[in-house]
């Protein structure tokens, strides 16, 4: 059995892996899997958009939306988190190069989606998961503590004394 020594290991290469791996000491070795190519990741190939806090003003309105859309199931304090990080996550994206729609006088154009009761959804044509998740791709191959592994299946989680000590590829 071949053995590689890392400190962190992300399973998945879509927007959430890439944006983790984007966060992480750059003086700890990640290891990144995929079970296909990178541009295989459900993120990749979404279509819509990625929701965004406009102002101070549209949070009970978001707030109230996004319970709805949840059938009011969601947990209240993960959706606030959500909420009150969309527009620094947002501008982060934005200075990575995402490139969100913006209308004729150059400020961001948004539209609605789902059970949004007013536009506040951000897009890149109907390939925003593409557009996003290259993006943060081409800033995690840049990180020369990060290795990128493609058509690497995790098959298990090593535990020993109820603490991980790493995976089975």
């Amino acid at each position: 059995m071949e053995t590689e020594k890392t400190d962190i290991v992300i399973a998945g290469t879509g927007a959430s892996g890439l944006f983790a791996a984007l966060h992480l000491p750059r003086d700890k070795r990640v290891l990144m899997i995929t079970k296909d190519e990178v541009e295989n990741s459900d993120s990749f190939l979404a279509q819509g958009g990625i929701c965004v806090l406009h102002d101070k003003d549209d949070y009970d309105s978001f707030m109230e939306d996004t319970l709805k859309a949840g059938h009011y199931e969601n947990r209240r304090e993960s959706v606030d988190i959500i909420i009150r990080s969309s527009r620094p996550v947002i501008n982060e994206l934005i200075g990575y190069g995402v490139d969100f729609a913006r209308k004729a006088d150059g400020s961001l154009d948004y539209t609605r989606e789902g059970c949004h009761s007013r536009p506040r959804i951000l897009f890149h044509e109907d390939i925003t998961g593409k557009e996003i998740t290259s993006k943060l791709l081409a800033q995690v191959k840049q990180l020369s503590n990060v290795t990128l592994l493609e058509y690497t299946t995790m098959t298990d989680i090593l535990v020993e004394n109820e603490e991980c000590k790493g995976i089975l590829v």
